[in-house]
């Protein structure tokens, strides 16, 4: 038998949160386990987990948590964006190392809720989600319609 990580019994200590549905407790299983479920609706993916492989069974996933043991380990941002391409709608919560200079990348990725392991403080957090007011690059928050690139807010400035 396959040990399973800690995964709390808590709920995660959600410091910022970008969505108005309710609030899932917490991701109880792994990758692994949701795959072998009809029942799991909160995962938790970890660092060298493919988050391709949740893509047949999104539509009943409400969170997917993604681990940042490190703040260094960037296989998070693909997990986020992987997911919110294939139309992940659920929650999408970075969970452990997460510094205030990732925060608007992350948010970009398609993060829309974040349990950083030590507390940000919510002013610099506030700053750091506002410091890129207009983005070059295509990323979740343009697949949404959320956000238009630079060149989208040109050419639609020529049409007036």
């Amino acid at each position: 038998m396959v040990e399973q990580p800690d995964l709390g019994t808590s709920p995660d200590e959600v410091q910022f949160r970008f969505r108005d549905d309710e609030q899932v407790d917490h991701a109880a299983v792994t990758v692994d386990a949701a795959i072998g479920q009809t029942n799991a609706s909160a995962v938790r993916v970890e660092p060298g987990d493919d988050a391709r492989l949740l893509l047949p069974i999104l539509d009943r996933l409400a969170l997917v948590e993604v681990n940042f043991p490190s703040f260094s380990d960037g296989r998070g941002y693909s997990a986020a964006r992987i997911l919110r391409e294939a139309g992940y709608a659920g929650e999408l919560r970075a969970v452990g190392d997460v510094l205030i200079d990732q925060l608007s990348h992350m948010r970009r990725c398609g993060f829309d809720s974040f349990a950083p392991e030590n507390p940000l403080d919510e002013e610099d957090a506030r700053r750091a989600f506002a410091t890129w007011e207009n983005v070059y690059q295509h990323a979740a928050d343009t697949l949404t319609g959320a956000r238009r690139t630079i060149p989208q807010l040109r050419q639609g400035a020529s049409d007036d």
